[in-house]
Parts: structure tokens; C-alpha cells; sequence
């Protein structure tokens, strides 16, 4: 999209035609699946009462599971363009720089020290460990001059969580809970719960309305610190809130679907192409697109090889990779 585009066509309507798009695959992704069901089915099974077995599997297996599609694609895609605005580095992503590493390896501990622990403990854990991944990569990164370079930030990430990975594995394998563990940590959506659902959703919604409110700040932040300071700005406090949301996001995400990178890369770049530079654009615009593309990777990974399912993980890593490459190579304005 040309910058004349860009200024042209009011945020609103972009808006707009983002939600329409949001419904429309959300949609495509209760009726498509092993099951077969249509679109009365759907309806039926929002506005009714009505219990066949079509209805049943929609409301209690794909409801709560495409819910679940759509927090955990905006929660990441907003971690990540949080992220790349307050390290103004065009790589970073919760799956890249440690966060979700950590969480996992923070999952895998709590579930050998505390086996009977309950859903609420595990996201709490995962909070725990996306913090301490994320002071990890941060400490690595400014252990030298000029450590906070976009590569060698990467480079830290991805040191930091090939150990944490490592850790979860080694924990998980000695202490005999690799089921349990694996169980978390595949990357999938499958058993999602509408009482898992009560937990994580409302850590969510919090982080993205607390980006929203700082979205202001965050533009400034992301285009030049001194300017902010200069315009008053509590440049400490507003990365530390910033950086409560991204755990935040990340943790949640990390204790719904497990390990899932590359969405909190890719998405803001793509909506940045559309909506430009403004965080108060870039953040709901990503929610809506990460909510998208959550939800399009999911309903792949359920009909390219039913009744079989392919993890989501897989769908998105592959999806994402070639977009991670064209940023590489093009120093994060591929899709500017």
C-alpha cells in the first residue's frame, strides 16, 4: 500500500473492513473442520437452545477453540509490535527474544513442584518465566557496548531460548512429566475449555486496553526516546508498564496454546504497510489481523489432512518463516 493510500483512506473504514474480514474468517473457521457443519449449524449454535450433534460440537469443542484463536493472535501480535516500538528493533518477537521460552520452562517446573496445581498456577508460572527469559536476553544484550543492536538482540534470544528449552526438556524428562508437559507445550488449540477461557481472556483484554491507553507514548518511544523525554514524558515508567503487558500477553498465550512464534513478528509488519507508523492505529489494527491469522492457521491445520490434524504450530512456523527472512534481509522495511 503506497503512503498516498495509507493517508487517503480513513483509519475507520480500514477498521471496519478489518472486523468484516475478522467475522467472515471466523465464521469459515466453525464451519470447516472434521466435523461436517454449515452455517444454520453456526447460527443455530450462537442464538439457540437447539442440541443436535452438529450444535453440540460447535458450542463445547470449535467455539471455545476459536475464541481461544482469536486472544492468542491478538495477544501476540501485540506483544510484538510492543515490543519492536520500545526496542525499536524490527525483529523482536515474544517467540524470538525469550519470552515464550521461558514461559515453558517456568510451566515445566511448576508442574513438578506443584503437581496438583490449578489452571490459574500455571499462568502465573508462565507470567514468572516470560519475565525472567525476557531479563535474560535484555541482560545479554547490554553486557556489551552496543549490545542492543537488532542482531545481537536476536542472537541472545535465541541463545537464551535454545537453554530454556533445554531446561523444560531436561525437567520435564528427569522428574517423568514429559506427558503432562508436552500436553501444554505442542502448540495447538485442542482442548481448549470455556473454563480455561475465563482465566486467561480477562489478562488479555487488560494488556491490550493498557497498550491501547499507552499507545500514544509508545509512537513517541518508538521514533526517539530524547524526544519524549524532552515532552515529559516518564520514559522509565512507560517501558516498565509496556513490558508488564508484553509478559502479560506472552504468559497467557504460552499457558493457552503453548509455544507459538513468529505472529508478534510478522503482524505488525504487515500492518504497518497498511495503517503506517502511529501506534494508536497499529495496535487494535494488529489485535484484529493477529485474531485473523490465528484463527486462518488454525482452521488449516484442522482440514489440509482431516480427520487428522496438523499442529498449528507447524502451520504458522511455516507461514512465518519466509516472512521472517524478507525482514531479515530487508532491515524491517519490507513492508513498509
Amino acid at each position: 500500500m503506497t503512503k498516498e493510500m495509507k493517508r487517503s483512506v480513513p483509519f475507520v473504514y480500514k477498521m471496519i473492513a478489518s472486523l468484516l474480514v475478522l467475522a467472515g474468517m471466523f465464521v469459515a473457521a466453525m464451519v470447516f473442520g472434521a466435523a461436517d457443519t454449515t452455517v444454520k449449524d453456526v447460527w443455530l449454535a450462537l442464538t439457540s437452545n437447539v442440541k443436535t450433534d452438529e450444535t453440540l460440537v460447535l458450542r463445547e469443542i470449535r467455539f471455545p477453540r476459536e475464541v481461544a484463536a482469536i486472544f492468542v493472535g491478538a495477544a501476540l501480535a501485540v506483544a510484538g509490535a510492543i515490543m519492536q516500538g520500545l526496542t525499536r528493533n524490527p525483529l523482536a518477537d515474544p517467540g524470538l527474544l525469550g519470552l515464550t521460552a521461558g514461559a515453558n520452562a517456568a510451566l515445566a517446573i511448576t508442574l513438578v513442584v506443584f503437581p496438583s496445581i490449578n489452571y490459574f498456577g500455571l499462568m502465573i508460572g508462565c507470567f514468572i518465566g516470560a519475565a525472567v527469559g525476557t531479563i535474560m536476553v535484555f541482560s545479554m544484550g547490554f553486557m556489551k557496548k552496543g549490545g542492543f543492536s537488532p542482531l545481537r538482540i536476536v542472537l541472545a534470544g535465541a541463545a537464551v531460548s535454545a537453554f530454556l528449552y533445554a531446561v523444560a526438556d531436561g525437567v520435564s524428562i528427569y522428574f517423568k512429566v514429559s506427558k503432562n508437559v508436552s500436553a501444554w507445550t505442542s502448540g495447538g488449540l485442542v482442548g481448549t475449555s470455556w473454563d480455561q477461557l475465563q482465566i486467561i481472556v480477562p489478562f488479555i483484554i487488560v494488556g491490550i486496553l493498557v497498550a491501547l491507553i499507552l499507545a500514544r507514548q509508545l509512537t513517541i518511544l518508538s521514533l526517539n526516546e530524547e524526544v519524549a523525554v524532552g515532552l515529559g514524558q516518564n520514559t522509565a515508567q512507560v517501558k516498565f508498564i509496556l513490558y508488564v503487558v508484553i509478559i502479560l500477553l506472552a504468559g497467557a498465550s504460552v499457558a493457552l496454546v503453548g509455544n507459538m512464534t513468529f505472529i508478534g513478528l510478522i503482524i505488525p509488519h504487515i500492518v504497518r504497510a497498511i495503517v503506517g507508523t502511529d501506534y494508536r492505529f497499529i495496535i487494535p489494527m494488529s489485535a484484529i489481523a493477529g485474531a485473523v491469522f490465528m484463527l486462518f492457521a488454525d482452521t488449516l491445520g484442522r482440514t489440509i489432512n482431516a480427520p487428522f490434524e496438523t499442529p498449528v504450530a507447524a502451520i504458522v512456523a511455516t507461514i512465518g518463516l519466509p516472512f521472517f527472512l524478507i525482514i531479515v534481509r530487508k532491515g524491517g522495511k519490507a513492508f513498509s
